[in-house]
């Protein structure tokens, strides 16, 4: 009984997850935005926030949250939004803040029910990696969130299948995230003159990106590097 009960509290989270992650695509969820929406209702989204403050912020957030919890493709078009609503700073914020809330349920959830089953099952391979990992988080999780070839989501997943913190986990995504979003909810100050997403950051600026990743990651090369010839 207590072996069923543990089964049950490992797998019923991520269980949850999956049914609302489908209901979302099924119901046509992740196409309810587009740059074309928030273009053509842009006056009527600022018109709310500048009535209702706290209460636009707080739905802001919460939209977000939900979006990245279920792995919806929004988060670019809420980034905008959010540059447009409530300006750099402000914007900013709510919207790492709202990232990093739904990138932890997400990697809680892995972490509990993939994480452990993995964690259970390991051979002498994963605990090598699992080591590296638990050793290196910070600059690996810095580098996978700060170069712009790594899906959101892949990252709040993989460091849930190692014994990575939250603590380690919240600080990188909180922090890995905070250059781009900037970027991006500047961009979402001039809404209404982006004609396509794929123009809104130049290949510099992409670049930039990469190469934080990169710094970010030389003290853990240099680390193991060390490691290695002693």
């Amino acid at each position: 009984m207590d072996r069923t009960l543990e089964h049950i509290k490992r797998w019923l989270p991520l269980g949850i997850l999956a049914g609302l992650v489908i209901t979302a695509y099924l119901n046509g969820w992740h196409t309810l935005l587009s740059l074309e929406t928030l273009q053509a209702q842009k006056e009527q989204f600022q018109s709310y926030a500048a009535e209702n403050p706290l209460l636009a912020s707080g739905l802001f957030m919460g939209a977000y949250t939900a979006a990245v919890s279920l792995s919806l493709p929004i988060a670019t078009l809420l980034t905008l939004l959010g540059g447009f609503l409530f300006g750099k700073w402000l914007g900013t914020f709510l919207v790492v803040i709202g990232a990093t809330i739904g990138a932890c349920v997400i990697f809680t959830i892995a972490k509990t029910s993939l994480g452990t089953t993995l964690r259970e099952k390991a051979g002498p391979l994963y605990n090598k990696v699992s080591k590296n990992m638990e050793d290196n988080a910070p600059g690996y999780l810095f580098f996978m969130r700060l170069v712009p070839v790594f899906p959101f989501v892949l990252v709040n997943i993989v460091p849930a299948l190692f014994n990575v913190s939250l603590r380690i986990f919240v600080l990188t995504t909180f922090f890995g995230i905070l250059p781009a979003t900037f970027v991006y909810v500047n961009v979402g100050e001039t809404l209404g003159e982006i004609e396509q997403l794929g123009d809104l950051v130049s290949k510099e600026t992409l670049l930039a990106f990469g190469l934080l990743g990169v710094i970010a990651l030389i003290p853990t090369l240099y680390k193991q590097w060390k490691g290695r010839t002693s």
